[in-house]
């Protein structure tokens, strides 16, 4: 290789709650040059086993691609009731510049979905930091007849965005899921949904949006 990361204003709502104050950055900046370093403490869930998961930041520092190889809920074919339902939870340490705060101004997921008619799936995605209780989420529903890609896109206004504190350093954790539910779709019918992209792989893809920190 999936505070300040922000996908939404509701998220806005609750991370704001849940940080002690801090200096607010200054205004929004281009990317610093120095490239950010993004560690991931742990990952787990059904839908990433081990050695099915990277990470990678983009040369100007305003994205980051978390990739994974084996992402798959379905229902019929011959299917166990827990291949329903896979999620994959991302625990990361992002290492910035100095003197640099980031928020995550914008979070796309793409995949492809075969639902049966009748058949429902579903992408979630949950952000939480680090020793809060409290988690916001974001949801998407397919239905069928559905037999394409998809794409889910959360993104939260300017003026929203909740930013790293400056100078703490803190796990941020997602947790995405994908669900599919037979619903009343024909008896024997298979439906399943994936993150692939066009390589065949799943990519998620959070954007990075920077600003400075005050001087202290």
């Amino acid at each position: 290789m999936a505070g300040g990361f922000l996908v939404s204003g509701a998220i806005g709502a609750l991370l704001t709650a849940a940080l002690p104050a801090q200096p607010s950055p200054s205004s929004i900046v281009d990317p610093p040059p120095d490239r950010i370093v993004i560690d991931v403490a742990t990952v787990n869930g059904s839908g990433c086993p081990k050695d099915t998961t990277a990470l990678a930041v983009s040369e100007d520092n305003t994205a980051f691609t978390v990739t994974y190889s084996q992402y798959i809920a379905q229902v019929g074919g011959g299917a166990p009731p827990t291949a329903a339902r896979r999620n994959c939870q991302l625990s990361l340490v992002v290492h910035v510049p100095h003197g640099f705060t980031y928020a995550i101004a914008s979070a796309d997921y793409r995949g492809y979905a075969s639902l049966a008619p009748g058949a429902t799936g579903t992408e979630k995605a949950s952000y939480y930091f680090q020793g809060s209780p409290q988690t916001a989420a974001r949801q998407h529903d397919f239905g069928g007849p559905f037999d394409d890609n998809w794409q889910a896109t959360d993104e939260t206004d300017w003026a929203q965005l909740v930013w790293a504190p400056c100078g703490v350093q803190r796990n941020f954790n997602i947790n995405t899921e994908l669900r599919v539910a037979r619903g009343n779709s024909a008896p024997g019918a298979t439906s399943y949904m994936t993150m692939d992209s066009t390589d065949g792989n799943i990519s998620t893809i959070y954007h990075l949006a920077w600003k400075e920190c005050p001087e202290t």
